[in-house]
């Protein structure tokens, strides 16, 4: 259950808004298979993150000229294949709730601009006003820039709004930059004790309380 008073929400994209785990598992399938590497092993570590800084990671040995084009030969494919791209369960219409209610929304992901529009109209999901991309941090999560920059262009302060995340370096970004965070999903770590839960949207309430509002689930 939760019942949650904030002034702006702020959401994380894959995972949380939009289910991309056919196109995601591919893409990483494909690179371990390339590479040696196990796919678990990469997508345990890459939830959540920019593609670079996963290349970075399992590649430091490349040039950095070399792990940029990886990385972007890797963002290129998954721009284009959008198939088996839904909906986490009611979010289209969760935020079309909160679009309606007047409630300053942001898109916060790690995700280039291109693949996070692309993903959002696939799986059918209004995208908000202000979006935060890689293109738009110098640091990807779990470093807080990006959460700070979305409530920033939302005119708030981090700490008076919600954020959903359903990966470890999402919840640790999002917890970093003072937001009030909601776990999406079965993720369990150190970082979500305590935290509140959703596994979907539908019937989460939105309600006005003059300049803020409550959602409650």
């Amino acid at each position: 259950m939760i019942d949650i008073v904030a002034s702006g929400v702020l959401f994380d994209m894959d995972g949380t808004l939009v289910d991309s785990t056919s196109v995601v598992e591919g893409a990483w399938g494909r690179f371990g298979a390339a590479h040696d590497i196990d796919p678990r092993t990469i997508l345990a570590f890459s939830h959540g993150r920019q593609t670079i800084d996963t290349i970075r990671h399992f590649l430091p040995d490349l040039p950095p000229a070399e792990q940029r084009r990886v990385a972007e030969a890797l963002v290129a494919d998954e721009v284009e294949n959008t198939r088996g791209i839904v909906e986490v369960p009611g979010a289209a219409a969760f935020v079309r709730r909160l679009v309606d209610a007047g409630v300053p929304v942001a898109l916060v992901t790690s995700a280039p601009r291109d693949l996070a529009l692309n993903r959002m109209r696939a799986a059918g999901v209004p995208v908000p006003q202000v979006v935060v991309t890689s293109e738009d941090t110098g640091q990807g999560k779990p470093h807080p820039e990006g959460y700070l920059r979305g409530a920033e262009l939302l005119g708030l302060s981090a700490d008076r709004c919600l954020a959903f995340e359903d990966a470890p370096a999402g919840v640790e970004s999002a917890r970093a930059s003072g937001a009030t965070t909601v776990v999406v999903g079965a993720l369990e770590s150190d970082a979500t004790v305590g935290i509140p839960r959703v596994h979907g949207y539908d019937g989460v309430e939105v309600t006005v309380e003059g300049s803020a509002f409550r959602i409650r689930g």
